[in-house]
């Protein structure tokens, strides 16, 4: 079927950007995957990125909206009377899923031993999510479970597990999950109230678990208290739970009923009863959380990706609409207020996608043992799952006023993109939560002093101009001197404020070390300026907005070309 809209004439007025290439039609992000990574990877991967750009504008935006429309069903028996269940997904989510899991290897794809980077993974599921947005939670959880698997479980248990966990035969693959919240124990985890009993030599599982996406995956990662432990975080194990026992009989767990949310409605999430289920022990007696940790980072890192992903979906369809529509004689992309209303959209799109590449770059260098990139990892992840995750709410709300009353049809994708965008700031841990995580980070990991150093040696290596540098230099050292302060000083109240601030000045600084990178075009620059302008520099909230020059206006609204004068013209100039 032809889904290419005719783009030449509209006479209804209503741009459909239906078969739109999202790779192609996103004007940095070629350029970006250029500056992050070696030139034979780009080579590689571009056909594949540019094929899914075009699938993610098309045919799987068709089918996830069809699996929107159409959320899973539990079934309590089989025809039979046998009493086993089952979740009845659709065909077109199941359709996402051979593509996801099969055809690109998402969750396969960090465990292959041919090297691929993580930043290749990464940008795949930032083109995919564009279009599907609930199946993403699987296919993270799939690949943060293997992760936690190969670096906490027995030999015994990889030898088992890990070669469906990593293979790619869409009939065979196995997907994962992790149990964790209870009534009693959302974020306060020490709360678990979950048992684990040795029974004949195996650990059994019983108690309720109130929150689980994916719940009849093929394992799950499951936090429980063992008989004999401790009250609190001391007292909390981690254990892998399979749906099947090794005789192939079903575990003995029970799907309660399955949640009506409301986003990612094409996912199932479920409210489970552990009745002696047979599990298996990972790592230590006690040290569940710890180890659960690792896992949970990576979902968090990963909500941070799905959360640019969205905002960009927002930001693709606001510019379509714009240079398409006409109003009162002109087309919307002409009118100043637009463009002011389209950049302010752009600026937390554009530092969400650097914060994910420079994580997903350094995230190897700490898998292998590079400790200062490993504490930048660790403060870096709950920045962009804090920052990141609300401003997406924001930016696809605006994008569906870009569109007008239209966008609050669900015939589009804006209704879905709103909806989804909400459940990043609640998936592992809410704002208030992954704030604190931050201050966690500064006092129980010292990982600011290395982040501070490596945003030093990327300005150093920039070259930005005199003026650039030194207002750059005094706003970072300004920003990290009030993180450090509130956080050894456990002034909670204002960790968001101070996290916020930390999450603008490192954006600010990956975006002008990648112009640095991109010969010719200072874009990039330009945002960081009006990063520094508007997000962390004082400015009486009752005077006028500072100017912009209506070309260079029109020419950032535009995603076109700068040149360094233009930059410079965005400086700020006073701190």
């Amino acid at each position: 079927m032809d889904t290419q809209p005719d783009r030449a004439y509209d006479p209804l007025n209503i741009p459909d950007s239906r078969g739109l290439n999202l790779f192609d039609c996103d004007a940095g992000l070629a350029a970006l995957l250029k500056v992050y990574l070696p030139a034979s990877v780009y080579d590689h991967w571009l056909p594949t990125w540019r094929k899914l750009g075009a699938r993610a504008g098309g045919e799987l935006d068709l089918l996830a909206l069809s699996a929107d429309k159409n959320p899973p069903k539990l079934l309590p028996r089989t025809r039979r009377g046998e009493d086993l269940q089952s979740i009845q997904k659709h065909p077109d989510f199941v359709a996402l899923e051979r593509v996801a899991y099969a055809e690109l290897g998402l969750a396969a794809m960090s465990h292959r031993e041919d090297g691929t980077l993580a930043l290749s993974k990464y940008a795949l599921t930032y083109l995919f999510v564009q279009a599907e947005f609930g199946l993403c939670c699987p296919v993270s959880m799939t690949d943060s479970l293997t992760r936690t698997l190969r670096k906490f479980g027995s030999p015994q248990l990889q030898a088992r597990y890990l070669p469906s966990l990593v293979s790619q035969d869409f009939d065979s693959l196995f997907q994962g999950a992790m149990f964790m919240t209870e009534q009693a124990a959302g974020s306060d985890v020490s709360r678990t109230e979950t048992r684990a009993r040795q029974i004949d030599g195996e650990w059994q599982l019983f108690g309720e678990k109130w929150f689980c996406s994916n719940p009849d995956a093929d394992l799950a990662m499951v936090l429980a208290r063992p008989d004999d432990a401790p009250s609190g975080m001391k007292g909390v194990s981690l254990f892998l739970l399979p749906k099947l026992r090794p005789d192939g009989s079903r575990n003995a767990y029970r799907i309660q009923r399955l949640k009506d949310k409301l986003g990612s409605r094409s996912m199932a999430s479920g409210e489970i009863t552990l009745e002696g289920a047979t599990a298996y022990l990972i790592g230590e007696v006690g040290r569940g959380f710890q180890q659960m940790a690792d896992m949970i980072n990576m979902s968090r890192l990963s909500n941070g990706v799905r959360a640019a992903g969205l905002m960009r979906r927002g930001i693709n369809e606001s510019l379509y609409i714009a240079r398409n529509r006409r109003a009162f004689g002109r087309h919307l992309i002409e009118m100043p207020l637009m463009q002011r209303q389209l950049l302010k959209m752009m600026l937390p799109t554009e530092q969400a996608r650097s914060m994910f590449m420079q994580i997903a770059t350094l995230l190897p260098k700490a898998d292998a043992g590079d400790e200062a990139a490993r504490k930048c990892v660790r403060i870096l992840t709950p920045l962009i799952k804090f920052r990141a995750c609300r401003d997406a709410r924001r930016v696809t709300g605006d994008a569906m006023e870009v569109r007008g009353g239209v966008g609050y049809i669900e015939e589009w994708s804006d209704a879905r993109l709103v909806r989804d965008a909400h459940l990043g700031s609640i998936w592992e841990g809410t704002s208030n939560i992954v704030a604190l995580d931050i201050a966690r980070a500064v006092t129980r990991e010292q990982a600011l002093e290395p982040l501070q150093l490596f945003l030093a040696n990327l300005l150093a290596e920039a070259q930005l101009p005199a003026a650039s540098q030194r207002l750059f230099e005094g706003v970072l050292q300004r920003t990290v001197a009030r993180v450090a302060e509130v956080a050894h000083e456990q002034r909670d109240e204002q960790v968001r404020l101070a996290g916020s601030a930390l999450y603008h000045i490192a954006t600010a600084i990956f975006m002008a070390w990648e112009s640095s990178r991109q010969a010719g075009d200072y874009r990039r620059l330009a945002l960081a300026h009006l990063l520094l302008q508007h997000k962390l520099l004082p400015r009486d909230p009752l005077s006028p907005e500072p100017e912009i020059e209506a070309g260079l206006l029109a020419r950032l609204a535009n995603e076109s070309p700068l040149t360094q004068a233009d930059a410079l013209q965005l400086l700020p100039k006073t701190l």
